[in-house]
Parts: C-alpha cells; structure tokens; sequence
C-alpha cells in the first residue's frame, strides 16, 4: 500500500442524546412528592483539527468509522446526564471534507490548528419534571434523546503552496525544485518518478514562498487517465504555476504540443489554466533547445518565456525574480467556500413520511421510531400529549388526506393502533 494517501472515504457519526428520566421524589413523611425526572446529557461532537504533522490520509484506509461518545441518561432527583466527550479526528493541513450524498464542501482545513465542528451530537431527552402542570402533576412518561445517524464523508488532501510546477513527466520539475529549495526529491530518468507532491521553501533576494512539484500530468487526465485526478487536485490551491516544457523535445515530444495539450486538460478539470502562468523553457543546454524555443515563442504570443537548465542552473535566477514579482501582485489563495451541514432533521434522516399499504396506513421514519420511544402507552395523559405530538407534527393531516377516518388502522414502527381524529 502506497504511503502517500490523498483521498480516503470515512463514515462518522455523532453521539446519541441521553434520554430524560421518569421518576418522583419519595421522602419520608411526604406523600405524594412531584415528578423529579432529570434531562439526559448531551451527546459528542465530531470535530475536525488540522494538524501541520500530518502529510497523508493514510491513516484513514485502516480505520474508516469514528463515532462520538453518547450522553448518558438523566436520573432522579433532577440529576443530568453526563454529556458525551467530543470526538477529535486529526487530519492534514489542506484536507478538504466533502459530505459523499452531496458532494458539498463541509469543511476547509486549510491552516494549522483550525477547528471545525463536523456533526453536533444530539440534545439530551427531558426528564418527566419538564411535563407537569398544574392539570397533569404526574407525568409518567419522559422525552428519549435525540438520535444521530451516520453521516458518509470523502477526505481529499490538497496541496497547500504558493507555487506549482507542472508539466509532463519527465521534463526536469523535480530537478528545479531541487535546485531551488533545500528539498530532496527522488529523480531519475524515467516517467512517473515523481509519483506524490514534493515540497520545498525557496527564498529568493529576501522573498520566501512555498514550492510544489506536481507530479507528471499526462493527456486524458481531466477524466482520470493514467493518476491525472490525483495530480490535478493539487493545483488548485496554488496562486501561481510554474509550466515546465522540455523545449528540447529529447523524448520525441513537440513542445508547442506540450503546451496546448497541458493546458487543455486544466481547462477540463476546472479552469485551472486560468491561474497566473509562468513559462519555463527547460534543458536549454541540450541540442535541439533553440528550436524548440523558437516553436514555443512563436505560438505562445505575449507570454514571456524563460529558457532555463536545471540541470545547470542556467537562467535559474531571472526565473525566480520573474515568479516572485507575479507573487507581489498576487492575492493569497482563498479557501474553499464551505456549505452547511445540514441537521439530521432537514437531510432526510429524520421527520416522517405517511403512506398506505394493503389498507393499513403506516407512518414510517427515524422521527417516528422517536416518538414511539417518547410514549408510554399505559399512562393516558402520555398517550394524549403522543396525540397531540401527532397533529403539531401534521401526521393527522397526512393521514386524513390520505383517506384515513376514524377506526383506521395506523401502524408506526411496528405498533398498531386506530386513528382517532
């Protein structure tokens, strides 16, 4: 299994609420004490931090399931619950979480030590003192905590850097960033030798930025061809790029070809090639190089080309002046704009939905499986706030317009009873 992980599926679910606790208050010499039931504690939070120790999600391939820690129940004498402890899943710094049924950005983990609360864990039930009135001074049921279901998320890792190199592989990327930065990466004279992001810090007459080598993007990659969606993910944070072309053409490749072919697969991708470009003319030292330049100047009109050699460090220096002039009048890389999670109750994980079945008319969803917890069916002041629940919740509606009258059978979680309107 590859050491480098950038994108990795995980399943996470927040802590169920406690529920509420049905008792009274017995004491010597008082008779009759009232409703002492306490509240159930809150359930964990899942949450996200950034962590400038991490480089990879490969952690996230042997274990793929967290869940936060459930509220415990509420217990007599008003006493609460204890709530859950938050769940804290560490990840790399550029992670970027999107929620899979959406395909939202949920969260943007893009500086060191950010938190991000991903899932709220669910409210605590009420205990049975929160029911009594002065009609109904024994209440002998209580509310169950909220449920929280397991919510689906794909983990991707993205490149944080000021400067990106890209280019095909094997035109001399790694070379430059190693000329450049103190950075060490593996090289040889082969394709793909450059199989994850390399980055290195380069300071250049008083100016620091981040560098990242890109591995080898070939043609096709926009729709995955070779590793091209892994590749192309990690240009999309940077502020500028650096377009390293092998203008001897030493592999058979024609360098104007290079070019439009790169460009149009970042196009594809997601207007990548609209980002700031820099053009790097590489293995000028080589023969054939000045023909190549020739190719490229003649069809790129406007762009300033810079012939360079890595191998020799020609031309490295007014490169570098070029790349850090573009970063003065860049803007710094925003991040992602995130989207609301939305809550159990509004993605579909909760509320009800009626229907009709061989004449018996069943209600049916997590928020029906929760109401039928909440009631205790021998207590009849229970069973009229359970009808009552019904009718806010606009079940007796759905039931009526769905021809239910009264002496319908309504099954709920598999329970049946008849409908009373």
């Amino acid at each position: 299994m590859p050491s480098f992980v950038d994108r990795a599926p995980i399943t996470a679910r927040a802590g169920n609420g406690g529920n509420g606790c049905v008792s009274f208050h017995r004491e010597k010499f008082v008779q009759n004490g009232g409703p002492d039931g306490g509240d159930g504690g809150r359930g964990g939070d899942v949450v996200l931090l950034a962590d400038a120790n991490m480089h990879t999600l490969l952690d996230f391939r042997f274990r793929a399931k967290y869940a936060a820690e459930n509220g415990q129940d509420g217990a007599s004498g008003r006493r609460l619950g204890k709530s859950g402890g938050e769940l804290v899943i560490k990840v790399p710094v550029g992670t970027v979480v999107r929620e899979k049924e959406s395909g939202a950005v949920v969260a943007d983990m893009y500086e060191n030590g950010r938190r991000k609360v991903l899932l709220r864990g669910g409210r605590g039930g009420w205990g049975n003192s929160h029911f009594a009135t002065p009609t109904r001074q024994a209440p002998n049921f209580a509310k169950p905590g909220g449920k929280c279901a397991p919510r689906e998320f794909i983990l991707e890792l993205k490149t944080i850097a000021d400067v990106g190199l890209v280019g095909f592989p094997n035109v001399g990327k790694s070379t430059l960033l190693s000329r450049v930065t103190a950075a060490k990466p593996k090289i040889a004279d082969y394709h793909f030798t450059t199989l994850t992001p390399n980055l290195g810090i380069c300071s250049h007459r008083g100016t620091d930025f981040v560098l990242a080598d890109i591995p080898g993007i070939v043609e096709g990659a926009s729709e995955g061809v070779g590793l091209g969606l892994d590749f192309l993910r990690h240009v999309e944070r940077t502020r500028l790029l650096v377009h390293v072309i092998d203008a001897s053409g030493i592999e058979g490749r024609i360098p104007t070809e290079d070019w439009e072919t790169l460009n149009r697969e970042m196009e594809k991708y997601g207007n990548l090639s609209q980002k700031p470009q820099i053009i790097a003319a590489n293995k000028c030292d080589l023969p054939d190089a000045e023909e190549g330049l020739r190719m490229l100047r003649e069809t790129i009109e406007g762009a300033e080309i810079y012939p360079i050699s890595a191998a020799t460090g020609q031309g490295i220096d007014r490169l570098l002046d070029a790349v850090t002039n573009a970063l003065a009048s860049l803007p710094q890389s925003e991040p992602f704009a995130e989207e609301e999670l939305l809550p159990d109750a509004l993605a579909g994980r909760s509320g009800y939905e009626v229907t009709v079945e061989d004449g018996v008319f069943v209600v049916s969803g997590p928020g029906a499986e929760q109401l039928i917890n909440s009631v205790n069916f021998d207590d009849e002041e229970s069973v009229a706030w359970f009808h009552r629940t019904m009718r806010r919740a606009g079940i007796i509606d759905s039931l009526r317009e769905l021809g239910a009258k009264d002496g319908s059978t309504v099954s709920m979680d598999g329970m049946e009873f008849d409908f009373i309107d």
